[in-house]
């Protein structure tokens, strides 16, 4: 159905790729691009294993944006997905723009040297899209992605309204190394350690990272310590959702995750401004992610389950008043591993990311413009949530949530 270009050869790409590969008659040519090369082939040759497809590889500086248009051109891409680092996402919008591309991301911009996501810069580029007649789809991972896509599917189909929403992500895997992250440690180690914003009242609230702590029941996994962050999709549900009184994100951490970030921070381990060691300057967090392990590495070694949803309360469509309902997933790190070699977390960006572009390939997501994953029609997207192993359930609870 569709010729698509892959950016970025992580734990994410290898969930994403694989998956796209299981479903050949949407993307019937793949391209996997990453500046190093031999980790394409290292998932193309996975790919070749698992499913009998042929993916073609390439080796790509994405900062350069006249290398990816030339790419995009041989290729004959009608989708570029961006599974780097978001500090390529505006190059990569540049290039899809210049090359007649539409574009999918799963996590929205940061600038390298400061640690400050928002998605003004990306919204920036709404008549440019438009003007082309070309589509670009930010935040098409789990959280964002899934989150923002539930919600909608709430909004259409469950409340008229949403006046308080937040999104749980807990991570109930364990491994056997002394301190890892989940995904890319670089971005893990800046998300996390930011300071902490959410929605209430019309205006942004905020607070001291780590600070506000609630246990909490998960399906499947049970009680665990979960911490008030700040998560991109606050801001783009508090925008496009304006009814909105208030919008929390919040993720599980474990007491030895906590002890180890703090100190890693309070060394300077963490820093994202260069310093000088033995006369060479070096960026401290990025000397730290070459010490830590690779989270796609992790995979065989993973075990749990993974918990991911939204609380959403509002006014019910039926006219019966207000009505909370909790409406998630629930992940197996083995059985993703079984599947495609990867473990939970990167499988719940991964199969999104292929989900949200087989909507564009498919022509049910093809809108000249910028949007964000709760702006477009949930069903068939939830439906194939359901069919390709991100399966989700909906519950009405007894009201909203007490903490």
């Amino acid at each position: 159905m569709g010729k698509t270009l892959v950016v970025g050869a992580g734990g994410v790409s290898h969930a994403a790729v694989h998956k796209m590969a299981m479903n050949a008659d949407i993307f019937t040519d793949i391209t996997l691009a990453s500046r190093t090369k031999s980790k394409c082939d290292a998932i193309a040759a996975s790919v070749k294993e698992r499913t009998g497809v042929e993916i073609k590889t390439a080796a790509l500086d994405a900062y350069k944006v006249a290398d990816t248009v030339a790419l995009i051109k041989e290729t004959g891409a009608e989708i570029l997905v961006n599974l780097a680092l978001p500090y390529q996402d505006l190059v990569l919008m540049d290039a899809c723009l210049e090359a007649g591309c539409h574009y999918l991301d799963t996590a929205n911009y940061e600038p390298e040297d400061v640690a400050k996501f928002e998605y003004h810069w990306q919204w920036a580029y709404q008549d440019k899209f438009k003007e082309a007649g070309l589509t670009a789809i930010l935040g098409s991972g789990f959280d964002p992605g899934v989150t923002s896509v539930f919600a909608t599917w709430l909004k259409k189909h469950k409340l008229d309204t949403i006046r308080q929403i937040d999104i749980l992500d807990a991570n109930g895997g364990s491994n056997d190394q002394e301190f890892a992250t989940n995904f890319n440690p670089e971005i893990n180690l800046r998300e996390v350690l930011a300071e902490v914003r959410h929605w209430e009242g019309g205006e942004w609230k905020t607070s001291p990272a780590m600070t506000t702590k609630v246990e909490f029941d998960f399906p499947a996994i049970g009680n665990k310590n979960m911490y008030l962050m700040y998560h991109e999709e606050l801001e783009s549900l508090s925008t496009h959702f304006p009814e909105i009184e208030r919008a929390r994100f919040w993720m599980t951490f474990g007491d030895a995750y906590i002890m180890h970030a703090k100190v890693l921070e309070n060394v300077g381990m963490t820093r994202i401004d260069p310093v000088v060691h033995d006369g060479q300057e070096i960026i401290p967090i990025q000397f730290l992610k070459t010490l830590l392990p690779d989270p796609g590495d992790l995979g065989a070694e993973t075990k749990g389950k993974a918990c991911i949803g939204d609380i959403a309360t509002g006014q019910a469509k039926d006219g019966s008043g207000e009505k909370t309902y909790y409406i998630y997933n629930i992940c197996d790190h083995e059985e993703c591993y079984a599947e495609v070699g990867s473990q939970a977390v990167s499988y719940t960006t991964g199969v999104p990311a292929m989900i949200g572009a087989a909507q564009v390939l498919k022509g049910n997501w093809v809108q000249p413009g910028v949007w964000n994953m709760e702006q477009l029609d949930p069903d068939n997207f939830m439906d194939m949530l359901n069919e390709h192993g991100l399966p989700w359930q909906v519950h009405e609870l007894d009201g909203p949530v007490d903490f």
